[in-house]
């Protein structure tokens, strides 16, 4: 499982003009799911989401994680995370896990943070054509590899 992870005051996705997910204070989560991925990886990825220190204290620090500032989460699917260019010009997606499996993984992913005590948890729509807005804080922008984990 990859995430592309982004600290933002706000975000929001939508679809045919309608915003399907939005998010303030929190951060906007570029999900996409591999090939072989399971709850396991899910479970370990939303820990590590929820508990990363990324928000600043007072002086300016990062010592706050998103439970901490009672941040919110805008998921969104994203199997091009596994795209692979390193032949050719045309990118090959053949590590994304199939949609059968990615999406109720992603779905998962998504519960899960609201498990953990995420309190707004929202999401895009799987498979659809999305428009993806944010404001990215800082910026804080952090990948995630559940390989690397």
């Amino acid at each position: 499982m990859r995430i592309l992870l982004q600290r933002v005051s706000k975000g929001s996705v939508a679809v045919d003009g309608e915003v399907v997910g939005e998010v303030g204070l929190g951060y906007v989560l570029l999900v996409g799911v591999g090939e072989g991925d399971t709850q396991a990886e899910a479970d370990k990825m939303a820990e590590k989401v929820v508990n990363l220190r990324l928000f600043p204290d007072e002086e300016g620090k990062f010592d706050r994680s998103l439970l901490d500032v009672g941040g919110g989460a805008l998921v969104v699917s994203q199997f091009t995370l596994y795209g692979d260019v390193r032949k050719g010009r045309r990118p090959s997606f053949i590590g994304a896990a199939q949609p059968g499996v990615a999406e109720p993984l992603c779905d998962y992913f998504a519960d899960r943070l609201g498990g953990l005590g995420v309190g707004v948890v929202t999401t895009g729509r799987f498979g659809a054509s999305m428009r993806v807005a944010l404001v990215n804080e800082g910026p804080v922008t952090i990948w995630l590899d559940s390989e690397a984990m």
